[in-house]
């Protein structure tokens, strides 16, 4: 009896195992439930369900007992489902009772083309999914399965789908699109995730990429991929729009790189952007760039309009309030010589901060210290830059030239003015000094090369750069390098800057041999004029940018001018020099065939006792009132203007010194003059007039035999004078 009750659970036992494995495998095909389960699927909302013959299975991992098909006919919503396979999970106690309860359905649909899920539409939620699948999907080929949940009243609960698919093209938003993407993708109702993409976003190649869809509120976009770039500039202007409020990516000409990217974009209800991220890093294997204005100044003579890059590691972060960008690669201005580049550039709002280091080998000149780079060296310059609107602060820039640098350190500018800095150190070839700025301004140093500092503030007439600086200054040279060969030592000032203007002066130095520099200003606080006086034994390093003084040697100046705020008046007075090689006297000289040719011609230079000039400027436009110069060769009695734009006017009168001389002797009385007969025998003098525009003034002559009595008076009184 024993064994009979063995045997009997034992063979239990394997048909029990063989059910199971039956189930699982092959299942058990039958008709019998087709009616029950039509019926019950008819009385759940919105389904219809018609199938030939069904098979019993279990889904050995769930321990779930599901009813299998295939190609069923299924209707949801009165839409056709093209459907390969339906699995019917039901409640397996259920089966015990007369009311079926189904848990959930899984389909396997045929492939389909995208465009048919338009059909679809109306049995998908959320409503801004199916307007994602109506408006955004254009092409494609789709194969997927789908699990649909129920509730227990048999109203739709949520989905899950899987697939692939092939051939896609989908608009992300306004003209801007995936076309020929491959892809594996997962969705619910809120999610979807696309992955193992291949394919292209536009113009750009997309290697093994993913995109995470979040539904539920608008749409939610993150997305990695990998892309391959390869931009000329009538691509890039198809996607200007998308940075306008950038407008220095409008400038980027062409793009060769390979990138990783990370994309976060959200999109309300309406797919308008809420916010988006978007991360880049990679090689930027070419490009060039062109700038929003061509670089062009008094420092570079090359006119840069283009930037080219070259094997450039890139990491850049753009944000609607804030682009990062850092770089490190290779940089040439004319797409031959490419030098080293460390960019690091922020920029929030309408702050930018600019942080830069690059090898440098074009050419640069800075005429205020008489710098010059020597030609195809390569120097380094390093830059940390703020600008906010029309304010520059410069924290830090240095710059390297074999043993020669610069260094500024603090330097602000407000509407390109002048504000404030902290130090500058400048060491080259001719340069040995500093300034800082601490309560006043201090510059001080052993050597300072101003052979062009003449020049430098002659082309900044009208330009005042340092209108906002109010500052006590103190300056000590040990040596300072003129224009002429002459040196000056131990130069030393000190002095008060308001608005950018001197406004008190009193300074020293020593040219060797007891001569020596005075330059002293001083102010009037009741008429708020300023009174300039400078002293110099030596007038020709003064005098150097002025052609007028070509060839001017020896002799003493004196300079007083008288400025207000609207114009200035000075007297320039030069004693017992002589004039050399002068263009315009030779000139003069030849015309009238007068005797001091001769003593040019000796090389000696005509001799004069004194030269004055009195003179009115206001803004650009100077008037020479009077030059009057006396020696024992010839006199000059001139008076004309220079206006605005360099046009030069002068007229007067020029008379060899024996025969003023001669008539001089036989004035009785002071007042109107008709020559002797015995001394207007001949040519007694010149009257000329010199008028044109810098380099192209000419000359014209006419002998004269009657000086007028102004003339005759200045060489009285000048005679009296040197009495």
């Amino acid at each position: 009896m024993k064994k009979i009750v063995i045997n009997l659970i034992l063979l239990l036992v394997i048909l029990f195992l063989s059910l199971i494995t039956i189930l699982s495998t092959i299942g058990i095909e039958t008709n019998k439930f087709n009616k029950l389960i039509s019926s019950k699927a008819a009385k759940t909302k919105n389904i219809y369900l018609k199938f030939e013959t069904i098979k019993f299975k279990i889904n050995p991992k769930e321990l779930n007992l599901f009813l299998e098909t295939q190609n069923p006919e299924i209707t949801y919503r009165d839409v056709l489902i093209p459907i390969q396979n339906i699995k019917v999970y039901i409640n397996f106690l259920s089966l015990l009772k007369s009311d079926l309860e189904i848990k959930k359905t899984s389909f396997t649909l045929k492939e389909i083309d995208v465009a048919q899920l338009s059909k679809l539409s109306a049995i998908v939620k959320p409503s801004n999914f199916k307007s994602l699948l109506n408006n955004k999907i254009k092409e494609g080929k789709l194969n997927s399965e789908i699990e649909i949940f129920l509730t227990e009243q048999g109203a739709f609960k949520d989905f899950i789908a899987k697939g692939t698919v092939k051939g896609l093209k989908a608009e992300l938003f306004s003209n801007l699109n995936l076309t020929q993407v491959n892809a594996g993708f997962f969705a619910d109702s809120n999610d979807i995730l696309i992955k193992n993409i291949f394919g292209n976003l536009e113009d750009i190649k997309i290697i093994d990429g993913d995109i995470k869809l979040n539904l539920e509120n608008g749409i939610k976009l993150n997305s990695n991929f990998n892309s391959r770039f390869d931009f000329d500039k009538k691509t890039l202007n198809k996607y200007s729009k998308f940075f306008y409020k950038y407008e220095f990516l409008k400038k980027i000409k062409s793009l060769n790189a390979n990138f990783n990217n990370n994309i976060y974009i959200d999109l309300d209800s309406t797919y308008k952007f809420k916010d988006y991220n978007y991360k880049l890093s990679g090689k930027l294997e070419k490009s060039s760039f062109e700038f929003l204005k061509p670089i062009k100044n008094s420092f570079i003579s090359e006119n840069i309009k283009t930037i080219y890059l070259s094997d450039t590691q890139i990491t850049t972060i753009f944000t609607p309030k804030n682009i990062n960008l850092k770089s490190e690669g290779k940089y040439s201005f004319n797409n031959l010589d490419f030098l080293k580049i460390n960019l690091e550039n922020n920029f929030n709002k309408d702050l930018l901060n600019l942080k830069l280091n690059f090898d440098y080998k074009n050419s640069l000149v800075l005429e205020l210290i008489n710098y010059k780079k020597r030609k195809n060296s390569i120097a380094n310059l390093s830059l940390d830059l703020e600008k906010r609107k029309d304010n520059i602060k410069i924290n830090k820039l240095n710059f390297a030239e074999g043993k020669d640098s610069i260094k500024i350190q603090g330097l602000e500018l407000k509407k390109n003015k002048f504000s404030s800095f902290k130090k500058i150190e400048v060491m080259t070839a001719n340069n040995n000094f500093f300034i800082q700025d601490d309560k006043i301004f201090l510059i001080k140093g052993k050597q300072f090369d101003a052979k062009n500092l003449a020049k430098f503030f002659n082309k900044e007439v009208g330009l005042n750069k340092f209108k906002k600086v109010n500052r006590n200054i103190e300056i000590d040279f040990k040596n300072v390098k003129l224009p002429t060969s002459e040196k000056l030592q131990n130069f030393k000032l000190i002095g008060e800057i308001k608005k950018g203007k001197f406004v008190k002066i009193s300074s020293k130095g020593d040219f060797g041999d007891n001569n020596f520099l005075d330059i002293s200003i001083k102010k009037d606080k009741v008429t708020n004029k300023k009174y300039l006086e400078i002293y110099s034994d030596l007038p020709q390093p003064l005098l150097t940018e002025y052609s007028f003084f070509n060839g001017l040697s020896g002799g003493k100046l004196l300079f007083t001018s008288i400025i207000d705020d609207f114009k200035s008046v000075s007297k320039l007075k030069i004693e017992n020099f002589k004039l050399a090689n002068a263009p315009g006297v030779i000139k003069l000289l030849s015309l009238a065939d007068l005797g001091g040719l001769e003593d040019l011609a000796k090389g000696e230079g005509l001799s004069f006792d004194v030269l004055e000039i009195k003179m009115e400027k206001n803004k650009n436009f100077l008037k020479i009132n009077e030059l009057l110069a006396l020696g024992p060769s010839m006199s000059v009695l001139m008076e004309g203007y220079q206006d605005e734009n360099n046009l030069t006017s002068l007229r007067g009168t020029l008379v060899p010194a024996k025969t003023l001389n001669k008539m001089i002797s036989k004035i009785p009385v002071i007042g109107n003059i008709v020559i002797p007969k015995e001394v207007g025998e001949g040519l007694f003098g010149i009257s000329f007039k010199m008028k044109g525009p810098k380099g192209k003034i000419k000359t014209t002559i006419n002998p004269i035999r009657t000086l007028t009595p102004r003339f005759i008076q200045k060489v009285i009184d000048r005679n009296k004078i040197a009495k």
